[in-house]
């Protein structure tokens, strides 16, 4: 038997995309959209009753990770267990395993937000930042190693894509 936790609310029921993977445990309510060759993973819940939430084409959103009133445009990663509520996040960034995004938190583009980071309320993080602690502190990306484009390649290239067709039993 397949468990589909899609939930209409005041009359706003979630829309996924025929080549989106959406865990059958993944938990979606009201206002929600997972474009093509999204993943949403096991425990995930996307909230779309105060705002909509938005996850963008070839993004991927991993185990227990809950949005409220967010958004993330193409090509995002978001880690395991993060949080993210009424939050932007845009193209080709990565949100790290159990990292928070409080109330109007903007991501730019090409952005890294590092593991456990806590990024405070009403926080903009420039395109092309790294950004890591508790609280958040931010980093240009052109001051650090680290490179952006190899990390969306290894997560967000298909093969989290790949790794969901594989993946038949989660995704009935």
């Amino acid at each position: 038997m397949v468990d589909r936790r899609h939930y209409e609310f005041e009359g706003s029921a979630p829309n996924v995309h025929d080549s989106a993977y959406v865990a059958r445990d993944a938990t979606l309510v009201g206002d929600v959209t997972v474009e093509e060759d999204a993943s949403v993973w096991p425990g995930v819940v996307l909230r779309g009753d105060v705002g909509p939430v938005r996850i963008g084409a070839s993004s991927h959103v991993g185990d227990n990770a809950v949005f409220h009133d967010s958004r993330v445009e193409e090509r995002v990663m978001v880690g395991h267990g993060a949080v993210l509520n009424d939050a932007d996040v845009a193209t080709g960034s990565l949100v790290g395993i159990n990292a928070t995004l409080n109330s109007n938190v903007t991501v730019g583009e090409r952005s890294i937000v590092a593991a456990g980071t806590v990024v405070p309320d009403g926080f903009t993080i420039p395109s092309e930042s790294f950004v890591r602690g508790v609280p958040a502190q931010v980093v240009p990306l052109s001051e650090t190693s680290v490179d952006p484009e190899e990390i969306a390649d290894a997560y967000s290239s298909g093969a989290y894509t790949d790794l969901a067709s594989r993946h038949e039993d989660l995704f009935d």
